[in-house]
């Protein structure tokens, strides 16, 4: 007799769980479903971003598959925003907040109902590590599945996407393009469904899942409309009953030599600065001892060898066509460079999915040889001093400039910075700062995409510093660093900054200084005083519980960590 998969196998035994079987007779479920593993899929399907615009569909096929191999599969929905429609808006605020919503919302009907086991389908950036943090909290064997990548727009016979949009308000404000030929730009970067095209948040979070091994192999770098991602649905519906029969639980995939295998893809590839703050994140739910440091420690070792954009010249479809991230891992994998037995949803270890897994295809130019890197280590370098004692996040790949230093030009808010960009006031060598921004004083740590696209596009990616305790999109590049901890609101470095004192960002010693004596800094402290919190609605709860972002901005890591009153920021 075949073994029992329910996980919660008595909930709906008995005569006084009959109005709970009564319930579930009513969406379809039989007497001999009620002895078949009930499974999860949440879907973050929305018309409010492309990103995720195709995803029911998706959902359907994770369903069939699913049911397939012997489970009761049960669509639900949560939420997603769109972190390019809200970029430089108000509604940025919401982007980072909603990861903790979406993961909330699973767990809660995980948990609610019983399931006993998930396929979690992602699309923009925050569905993605949000998905992962509920896999990790619901701890029932899962399977998460990105929604995949768009293709990317055409203008001018060339490939452009988003980004080229925001560099192309900067070339509009220059005087540079036309209005014309910035609605061209415009009209023709987002072609269809799918996430954002370069090795943006999406994309570099989707290869993280993947090297964790949380995703099936090959997933991440199918594009969205495809009849692969399709099939990449099916098979994961597969894969939970697999993983059910096997006893498989994410606390066996998500380890910490996974989490080190997804600091080594995203490093290869030239990821997002977003990956510190997501993968932070993912490791606090998933319990493993991830700090900021290991970021620095894997960095020195790993090289950077994709051409990808935003600071190379391809896109991830680009990728999908020479092998995808399957194929990097491999050739990461033989270089010695991942752990190959860390355990995977497929039931096999990494090493055991990448055996027969496809090369690189010969001739690709995606994918530099190991020997030949753009840069010998990774590109996201973690930055200490006495203005960021906690750790900040810069993305050098591509930037040339390795030492800046220069007079601050100080800012509350992003409308402010961007005002004085746009009316020519900010000047080649300035180090532009921006703050009150972080996960407290935001709240929400809103990305600053926007504003350091425009400083491309009018020339001064290199030129000028920006600075924040605020993030960066994955599409921005040029000399910003950001995550700088502790943030303002909390009392940081960051806040004691006046206008003209000299900021140096060394990205070879890893360090951001402020040339200002620790006397004088105290000094500045005793008559610098915290602004209120936010109280109001979903921004006022997250103020109030958010961590500081060198931990992840997690919500709960007072919970879990210690009391309210012996937290550190």
């Amino acid at each position: 007799m075949k073994k029992d998969l329910r996980i919660n196998s008595k909930v709906f035994e008995g005569a006084m769980k009959a109005p709970n079987r009564a319930m579930l007779r009513s969406v379809g479920v039989t007497d001999e479903d009620f002895k078949k593993p009930m499974i999860g899929v949440a879907s973050t399907w929305s018309q409010v971003t492309p990103c995720n615009i195709h995803i029911h569909d998706l959902a359907v096929s994770a369903k069939e598959g699913a049911r397939a191999a012997g489970g009761v599969p049960f669509i639900f929905n949560t939420i997603t925003v769109s972190d390019g429609i809200s970029m430089g808006t108000e509604g940025m605020r919401y982007s980072l907040p909603s990861r903790d919503v979406i993961a909330d919302s699973i767990e809660t009907v995980v948990g609610a109902e019983s399931l006993d086991g998930l396929v979690a389908i992602g699309g923009c950036d925050k569905n993605i590590p949000g998905c992962m943090i509920a896999i990790a909290n619901s701890d029932v064997p899962a399977v998460f599945v990105y929604g995949g990548t768009i293709a990317p727009g055409r203008h001018n016979g060339q490939d452009i996407d988003i980004v080229s949009v925001f560099e192309g308000v900067g070339q509009h404000n220059n005087g540079d393009i036309s209005d014309d030929t910035l609605r061209s730009i415009e009209c023709g970067a987002c072609p269809g469904a799918g996430s954002c095209g370069g090795m943006y948040t999406a994309n570099t979070m989707a290869s993280a899942a993947e090297a964790i091994g949380i995703s099936m192999p090959g997933s991440s770098s199918n594009p969205a409309e495809s009849q692969a991602k399709l099939d990449d649905c099916a098979k994961a519906g597969a894969a939970v009953y697999n993983l059910l029969e096997k006893e498989i639980y994410p606390k066996d995939i998500m380890t910490k030599e996974a989490f080190e295998n997804a600091i080594t893809v995203v490093m290869a590839l030239g990821g997002s600065t977003n990956a510190v703050l997501h993968l932070l994140a993912i490791a606090h739910a998933s319990e493993v001892d991830l700090t900021i440091d290991d970021f620095n420690r894997l960095q020195k070792t790993v090289p950077h060898i994709a051409d990808l954009k935003p600071s190379g010249k391809y896109v991830m479809q680009d990728l999908h066509r020479v092998g995808g991230v399957q194929a990097v891992m491999k050739l990461l994998l033989e270089a010695g460079y991942l752990h190959g037995d860390c355990m995977t949803v497929t039931g096999k270890t990494v090493a055991e999915n990448l055996k027969d897994a496809p090369d690189l295809t010969e001739g690709q130019k995606v994918i530099t040889p190991l020997d030949q890197p753009k840069r010998k280590d990774g590109p996201l370098i973690v930055l200490k001093g006495n203005l960021s004692p906690s750790g900040a996040v810069a993305k050098v790949s591509g930037v040339k400039v390795k030492r800046h230093t220069g007079p601050a030009r100080v800012y509350d808010t992003e409308q402010e910075a961007t005002a004085a960009v746009m009316a020519n006031e900010i000047e080649d060598g300035d180090v532009l700062v921006i703050r009150y921004v972080g996960p407290k004083g935001g709240p929400g740590m809103p990305e600053m995409l926007s504003i350091s696209a425009i400083l491309v596009g009018k020339g001064m990616g290199e030129t000028v510093a920006l600075l924040t305790d605020g993030r960066f999109s994955g599409g921005t590049h040029g000399l910003v660093v950001g995550h700088i901890s502790p943030e303002a609101q909390a009392g940081g470095p960051i806040a004691l900054l006046k206008e003209g004192d000299l900021v140096t960002i060394d990205s070879d010693l890893q360090e951001i200084t402020v040339d200002v004596s620790e006397e004088e800094l105290n000094e500045r402290r005793k008559l610098w005083q915290a602004p209120p919190l936010y109280k109001k609605g979903v921004l006022g709860k997250y103020a109030h519980n958010v961590s500081c972002s060198s931990k992840g901005a997690v919500t709960d890591y007072l919970n879990r960590e210690t009391s309210p009153s012996e937290v550190k920021i």
